[in-house]
């Protein structure tokens, strides 16, 4: 399994090799207060500068990291979303930009292309994250936005295609970047540390942090009733959901 460890002047990168299996200890819908901090009131959610909406109603919530389907298909293998990797850069006083933690992912097709519009799923990203025994959601954003990237260090954004969509051929992969706003970050943690394992040193994948990342589009409800040839597309699912670490509970 891997370990994270935290540096503020290192972009964390943690691959994903495979499906982990996690017995999650998280049993009710009670918010459930770090060993940091404790809401005196509860927290209402509230609007991201860039967009979207900063869920912070949802901090120390323990809830299932997979969400309930809203359609048939949403685990099918094809089309999918995986983590590539994740993690916090500090550029430093000498360097451009801001702070930021970013979710790196791509979206893979079966045997026929997927075409999606661009911008890619415009307000149609929510990303949550949830802390280990039980702490509950560390950080939680809906109504983002994924920028689609070139490959390598620093990926830089792809420009949009003359078409206005992205096109995912069979084989392909199209990777995606999106950034966690500072904002949903539950308090008690920020960007540096939202990732933490506790304890911080540790090979048990059980001390980490679970991130979910969901995006919707109608072009995938589209494609998955198309590959059973099913003409009631509306029972389909319209969302990709990737989970870092899976469950292993009949609740999935």
């Amino acid at each position: 399994m891997f370990r994270v460890s935290l540096r503020s002047w290192l972009v964390l990168a943690v691959p994903v090799v495979g499906v982990l299996v996690l017995t999650y200890s998280a049993t009710t819908s009670e918010p459930r207060a770090s060993a940091d901090w404790q809401a005196t009131e509860p927290l209402r959610d509230s609007p991201l500068p860039a967009g979207g909406t900063a869920q912070l109603s949802k901090c120390g919530v323990g809830e299932w990291p997979r969400p309930a389907p809203r359609g048939k298909g949403e685990q099918s293998k094809a089309p999918s979303l995986v983590f590539t990797s994740w993690g916090f850069y500090d550029p430093g006083s000498k360097m451009p930009g801001e702070p930021s933690f970013t979710v790196h992912a791509a979206i893979r097709t079966g045997d026929r292309p997927l075409v999606l519009d661009a911008p890619l799923a415009k307000g149609r990203v929510t990303l949550d994250l949830y802390g280990p025994h039980g702490e509950g959601v560390r950080a939680s954003a809906r109504g983002l936005t994924a920028t689609v990237v070139e490959s390598g260090y620093m990926s830089k954004p792809v420009e949009v295609p003359a078409s206005g969509s992205f096109r995912v051929e069979p084989g392909k992969e199209l990777l995606l970047d999106v950034e966690l706003p500072a904002g949903a970050v539950c308090p008690g943690h920020d960007l540096a540390d939202v990732i933490k394992c506790s304890p911080e040193h540790t090979n048990d994948v059980a001390d980490c942090p679970v991130l979910t990342l969901t995006l919707a589009d109608p072009a995938v409800r589209a494609y998955r009733a198309g590959t059973t040839g099913d003409s009631a597309a509306g029972s389909f699912s319209d969302r990709l959901v990737a989970v870092s670490m899976e469950l292993e509970t009949s609740q999935v």
